[in-house]
C-alpha cells in the first residue's frame, strides 16, 4: 500500500515578484510549517493537479490531462526548466484512468506555467527534487468538468496511487477566491505581455472582489469533507469568489485521492497585494492555522 500525504494551496504570482518577502508574511509562515511536513514525509513520487491560465492549453482544451513529459515556462523568478516525469508510472497511470471509464488526454513536452512551478518550488525546494506527475485540469476554459465529476476523477487517481507502494505526495494548487481579468473573457491568444498588462490595469477592481468569507467557507466544507456543500459553492463560484476560484477543483481532485476525509486548515490569510484568498491545508495537522 502507498502512503499518501495531501497538501492543497493557493498559488499567486505575485508571491515570487515578491522577491523581499514584505508582503504574506502569515502565509509565508504556512508554507514554512506545510514545507517541513513534506520533508519529514519524504515523498517518493509528486502527483500535481493545477490548472492551466490558457497558456498550455488554448485551442484544445482536455477536461483531464495526465502529462508524461513536461516542462516549466520562464515565468517571473522561474526559470525554464525540465520536469523529472516517471513516464512509464505517468502511462500507466493513463491507462488506469482511461479503464476507469476517464476519457483523459495524455500530454507530451507540454510547458506549464506558475501554477505547476510555484508548488514545486515552495514546498519541495526545488522543480527536479522528486519525480513528479502534472495532471491539469481544466478551470479556465468554459465549459467547466463539474464538481462531482471532479470528486470521482480524483477517486480514481487514489485507487492507481494505492497500487504503487510509494509515499506519494498529492498537490492540488490554485484558489481561492480571485478574479483575474485576464481569464474573465473568452479571448484564448492573449500574449504573455497582454495578459500582463490587463491584470495589472484591473487590479483595484480585482481587489474589490476577494472575499474572505467565501474563502472561510470553503476552508470548512473542506475540513468536514461536506461534499454537497463543495459541489455547490465550486461549481457556482463565480458570482460570490471571482473566475479564479474554479481552480478550487484541484482542490477537490487531490482531496478525494485520500479517500474522502477532511483536510486540516495549516494557514489562511487575504493578501491584497496579490489579489487572492491565499490558503493552505494539509491531510495531516501541521499547525493552528490563522483567521487572516
Amino acid at each position: 500500500m502507498s502512503s499518501t500525504l495531501v497538501l492543497c494551496a493557493s498559488h499567486a504570482p505575485g508571491m515570487d515578484r515578491d522577491t523581499e518577502e514584505t508582503l504574506g508574511r502569515t502565509f509565508r509562515a504556512g508554507v514554512a510549517k506545510a514545507r517541513a511536513r513534506i520533508a519529514e514525509f519524504d515523498p517518493e513520487l509528486v502527483l500535481l493537479f493545477g490548472g492551466d491560465h490558457r497558456r498550455a492549453f488554448k485551442t484544445v482544451i482536455p477536461a483531464f490531462g495526465v502529462a508524461v513529459s513536461a516542462g516549466l515556462l520562464a515565468e517571473g523568478t522561474q526559470q525554464a526548466a525540465e520536469l523529472d516525469v516517471p513516464s512509464d508510472t505517468a502511462r500507466a497511470l493513463s491507462e488506469f484512468l482511461l479503464r476507469a471509464g476517464f476519457d483523459i488526454a495524455v500530454c507530451r513536452s507540454v510547458e506549464l506555467d506558475h501554477a505547476f512551478g510555484q508548488p514545486l518550488g515552495h514546498y519541495l525546494g526545488g522543480v527536479r527534487r522528486v519525480p513528479v506527475i502534472p495532471m491539469p485540469v481544466n478551470c479556465a476554459g468554459p465549459p467547466l468538468p463539474t464538481a462531482a465529476r471532479v470528486l470521482d476523477y480524483g477517486a480514481a487517481v487514489g485507487r492507481f496511487l494505492d497500487t504503487l507502494g510509494k509515499r506519494v505526495l498529492v498537490i492540488g494548487t490554485g484558489g481561492l477566491a480571485h478574479h483575474p481579468a485576464s481569464l474573465d473573457t473568452d479571448r484564448y491568444d492573449m500574449s504573455d505581455d497582454e495578459r500582463r498588462t490587463l491584470n495589472q490595469s484591473t487590479a483595484d477592481a480585482a481587489r474589490a472582489r476577494m472575499n474572505p468569507d467565501w474563502d472561510k467557507r470553503f476552508l470548512a466544507a473542506m475540513e468536514a469533507w461536506d461534499t454537497a456543500t463543495l459541489i455547490d459553492m465550486t461549481d457556482t463560484c463565480e458570482p460570490e469568489a471571482g473566475v479564479g476560484a474554479n481552480e478550487v477543483r484541484t482542490w477537490l481532485a487531490a482531496a478525494a485521492t485520500a479517500g474522502g476525509q477532511g483536510l486540516h486548515t495549516v494557514v489562511y490569510e487575504p493578501v491584497l497585494e496579490w489579489i487572492t484568498g491565499m490558503g493552505a491545508m494539509t491531510s495531516v495537522p501541521v499547525g493552528a492555522g490563522s483567521a487572516g
